[in-house]
């Protein structure tokens, strides 16, 4: 395990061992039972490339009204808890006694992107945000707090555990692409990517 500083964002290469990636792969089995993956839309009517869905008190949400967080899942059903092993990730990570609202789950198959973006959604910006690679490779692009600028990006892998706080809160960053099977974590392939912030 490796700690980088990438403008701002502690980025802890290998933090999960496999081991630790299966039990969390195998935590999530019944949060996606209960809560299945769902393609939403952008506000500007275009459904997003990636499949998602949360865990927690409150799940992130979008379509042509905007970005937000929602109460329940699409189906009616409220958002399953977030286990324990991904807790265990946030606690280890941060050594913060607030614990996040919401560990929003994206699901990248070939092809899947995310363009770049600021998580602003939240009520406070002091808490930062914690991204969790799992499965396929990620080629992670960040930018800087406004649009714009030069670029760095670095390929994020299974396991890696990325920090975002301070002044690289709001900084803008984005996922290019992914390397489609270039991980066997995922029988089926793809990139699953975890994010747990603090809501309210």
């Amino acid at each position: 395990m490796s700690r980088l500083i990438l403008r701002g964002f502690e980025i802890w290469k290998g933090w999960l061992d496999v081991a630790a990636q299966t039990q969390v792969i195998d935590a999530l089995r019944p949060v996606l039972k209960a809560a299945p993956l769902f393609s939403p839309d952008t506000p500007y009517g275009k459904p997003m490339s990636v499949r998602i869905t949360s865990a927690g008190s409150v799940g992130w949400f979008s379509d042509q009204s905007g970005y937000r967080y929602a109460d329940a899942h699409p189906s009616g059903v409220p958002w399953p808890e977030i286990p324990d092993p991904l807790m265990q990730i946030w606690d280890g990570v941060t050594g913060l006694d607030r614990r996040p609202d919401c560990c929003l789950i994206n699901y990248y198959g070939d092809g899947a992107r995310m363009g770049m973006h600021q998580d602003k959604d939240e009520a406070d910006f002091s808490w930062p945000v914690v991204s969790v690679s799992l499965g396929d490779d990620g080629m992670f692009r960040i930018g800087n707090t406004t649009r714009g600028g030069k670029t760095e990006s670095i390929w994020l892998n299974s396991g890696d555990v990325v920090v975002m706080g301070g002044p690289a809160r709001m900084t803008y960053h984005g996922v290019d692409r992914i390397r489609f099977k270039s991980s066997r974590l995922l029988p089926k392939g793809g990139r699953i990517n975890l994010t747990f912030r603090v809501v309210n």
